[in-house]
């Protein structure tokens, strides 16, 4: 392993900010941010070596890849997390308008909803990740939150409690259960899981995310986060009584004085149920 990249992965292990998931990911960024330095010319780098060409390079090189904002944006933020723990924070400039990087383009009225039937599921061998599967299309929850689900603790009859330890910026929140099919995907959780969480007792959340990947992977099915998609457009029509722009309906310039009413507060009881806070991020899952 390259000194870089070594020293990358321990400055890692010593500071655990944030979720298994935000920590796993921010792991994986910064060690192809570290091999990408490496192609580029940049050899016997440490952590404290860090330069504003090195940035610069990095940035320049994403641009022409022709990557997407939202994701050099999350790369941004790694190269700053990783400034800022060996005290160099002047070395990446504080707003992203430095570099040229453009805003992200949350508005589309593409859909990119997925749906995953039970023929589909029954591809999938693993009992526990089939479940969370079954949880992500039936609640629209996160995949961490659907492998760190807890059923017995969740189940509150009319609703579900997600603890704020399984969520995005642990932001504790409720979702309604409002169909028959709802209330069977959890009465199947319950029976799996018991007592315990959709992560077997023989393992922690890592090693349950990498059988998740894995036998996803293996089943042919992928853009999963696309259940959550889904979830949103189905609740949108079950609020409204007609489909989002996303999924072929009428965008907001169509709709009339009440029923844009009726369109803003669907939109935001669907970004609650979702685990946001602010409306606007619903047209990311329903188009405007």
């Amino acid at each position: 392993m390259r000194d870089l990249n070594y020293q990358l992965k321990q400055l890692c292990q010593r500071n655990r900010d944030g979720s298994y998931s935000t920590q796993a990911n921010r792991a994986r960024m910064l060690n192809q941010i570290a091999n990408q330095l490496q192609e580029m010319g940049y050899r016997r780098m440490t952590t404290h070596s860090l330069k504003p060409k090195h940035v610069d390079a990095l940035v320049k090189r994403w641009l022409s890849e022709g990557m997407a904002a939202g994701t050099i944006k999350n790369r941004m933020n790694c190269l700053r997390w990783w400034a800022a723990k060996v005290d160099r924070r002047n070395v990446v400039a504080r707003s992203n308008d430095f570099y040229g990087i453009p805003d992200r383009q949350f508005v589309s009225n593409t859909s990119k909803a997925v749906a995953v039937d039970d023929k589909a599921l029954s591809a999938v061998s693993d009992d526990h990740v089939r479940m969370s599967l079954e949880l992500q299309r039936a609640f629209g929850l996160r995949r961490e939150e659907a492998i760190k689900f807890v059923p017995a603790y969740a189940d509150q009859d009319d609703h579900i409690r997600l603890k704020a330890s399984w969520t995005k910026g642990g932001k504790a929140r409720v979702i309604p259960m409002l169909t028959q099919e709802q209330r069977d995907v959890l009465t199947r959780a319950r029976r799996l899981a018991g007592s315990g969480s959709l992560i077997p007792a023989q393992k922690n959340y890592i090693q349950q995310l990498r059988t998740y990947e894995r036998h996803t992977t293996h089943a042919g099915l992928s853009k999963l986060h696309g259940l959550r998609h889904a979830y949103a457009q189905a609740r949108y029509q079950r609020l409204t009584g007609w489909t989002c722009p996303a999924a072929g309906g009428p965008t907001a310039n169509q709709l009339t004085v009440d029923q844009r009413k009726q369109d803003y507060q669907a939109r935001l009881t669907i970004s609650r149920e979702l685990g946001h806070v602010r409306e606007q991020i619903s047209a990311v899952y329903l188009g405007r």
